[in-house]
């Protein structure tokens, strides 16, 4: 970068004049100054892309994961479901066995109450209620 500067120089103690010099100079530490600005834009850069990476890989991991334990979630509660619904069909198969097992056990030994009393001739009263 060329830069038109006014620059004192100081002569020696054997010339006590200062003279003034106008010259069209590359200025040094313009030039280093630029340079450092540049330097510190591209770690700058640099820095912003490693932030966005980042923050991708943070989201796109947050995202995995909602997924795999929603997954899992609907995975554990349809199994769960499954077992339930399972356990409360055989409950409810066991209970209607039981229930007429012990309804045809019951009638059986009702019927050979009854044979037994009426084979040894035990008069069974039975009311009987008519409208007339």
């Amino acid at each position: 970068m060329v830069q038109t500067c006014t620059i004192f120089v100081f002569v020696p103690n054997t010339v006590r004049h200062r003279y003034i010099i106008k010259a069209s100079i590359f200025h040094k530490v313009l030039y280093r100054q630029c340079l450092l600005l540049l330097l510190l834009l591209l770690l700058l850069l640099v820095v912003v892309v490693v932030v966005v990476v980042v923050v991708v890989v943070a989201v796109v991991v947050v995202v995995v994961v909602v997924v795999v334990v929603v997954v899992v979630v609907v995975v554990v509660v349809v199994v769960v479901v499954e077992v339930v619904v399972e356990v409360v069909v055989v409950v409810v198969v066991v209970v209607v066995v039981v229930v007429v097992v012990v309804v045809v056990v019951v009638v059986v030994f009702c019927y050979f109450q009854m044979t037994k009393l009426a084979l040894e001739g035990v008069v069974i009263q039975v009311d009987v209620f008519c409208c007339c």
